[in-house]
């Protein structure tokens, strides 16, 4: 009897095509997931300039103090030093309860023609009111 016996050394054409889809898949795979890892590094380093943003303000509120705001009812503005620009609205509320104000202050942004926006909410005490019933006591 006689037996052939061959032995194969190396990959055949088709191991080769296989073995080189699965790797460009896993490429594009780690490529699409880093790009979206970008993406949201970029969107969360915005959300961060828009809080800083809005407690800036909410610090010249509380620095100047709220009567200044309540007579102006609200202010906005743009802020320019990054791309894209922000835009910022304060908006003032007396609430009729031991002279508590409602302070809203909403941060918006577009990026890639999506809007974006967060909104702070607090309550601050008005310095009239305490004023006046120090100057009751004495």
């Amino acid at each position: 009897m006689m037996t052939l016996s061959k032995k194969t050394k190396g990959f055949n054409l088709v191991e080769a095509l296989v073995a080189s889809v699965i790797l460009s898949g896993s490429v594009l795979t780690l490529a699409a997931i880093s790009t979206q890892a970008v993406s949201g590094l970029r969107l969360n380093r915005q959300y961060e300039i828009a809080a800083s943003l809005a407690d800036r303000q909410l610090s010249l509120i509380d620095y100047m103090g709220i009567d200044e705001f309540i007579e102006q009812g609200e202010f906005e503005g743009i802020f320019q030093e990054n791309e894209p620009d922000y835009h910022w609205k304060v908006v003032t509320k007396d609430l009729d309860i031991d002279s508590l104000y409602l302070v809203s202050i909403t941060v918006s942004w577009v990026e890639r023609n999506r809007p974006y926006s967060i909104t702070i909410d607090t309550m601050l005490d008005g310095t009239t009111a305490i004023l006046s019933t120090e100057q009751e006591q004495m």
